[in-house]
């Protein structure tokens, strides 16, 4: 857990400078480069992994499903999904310190929050929770999710939970 938290505090000191119309592209390559890093350690390796996997579902369901939707709605779920990557990685953090009971609490509710914002409703769910049904995921979360409305709803939650 000492890892996970220390690799999450790092994640989330990543600045992303990009204008509206390139965030997937940024995101896409700021994740790359932490993967391809030979001194990124496996847990930010794995991090970066689900987010660059999460972007390419996106990208791929986005041609698939809503082929004349603006570049804008990609950048938007991009920029809303490394939002809610930073918001858990600090919150990791902030509750190291905590019961574990409790930090177990948070977990799930990033995970519930995943889970129950679907964006595309994609029936395949042996690919969709892929991550969120690996035990050993550090980022048990659904592919197939609104990034927007989990990242509020996890705002939300977490707020409620102090």
């Amino acid at each position: 857990m000492k890892k996970i938290i220390i690799v999450c505090s790092l994640l989330f000191t990543t600045y992303i400078s990009s204008s509206a119309q390139a965030v997937y592209a940024e995101v896409k390559k700021i994740t790359q480069e932490h993967i391809d890093n030979p001194r990124s350690t496996q847990i930010i390796k794995d991090v970066n992994r689900f987010e660059l996997d999460a972007l390419n579902y996106m990208g791929m369901k986005m041609k698939e499903l809503m082929p004349d939707a603006p570049a804008s709605v990609l950048d938007d779920q991009a920029y809303a999904l490394y939002q809610f990557i930073n918001l858990y990685c600090k919150t990791l953090v902030d509750i190291k310190n905590q019961p574990k009971s409790y930090q177990l609490k948070v977990l799930n509710l990033f995970m519930d929050v995943s889970y129950s914002n679907p964006f595309f409703k994609d029936p395949e769910k042996e690919l969709v929770l892929l991550y969120f049904s690996n035990a050993e995921s550090v980022t048990r979360f659904s592919l197939d999710t609104d990034w927007q409305r989990a990242f509020v709803a996890a705002s939300t939650e977490l707020k409620k939970l102090k």
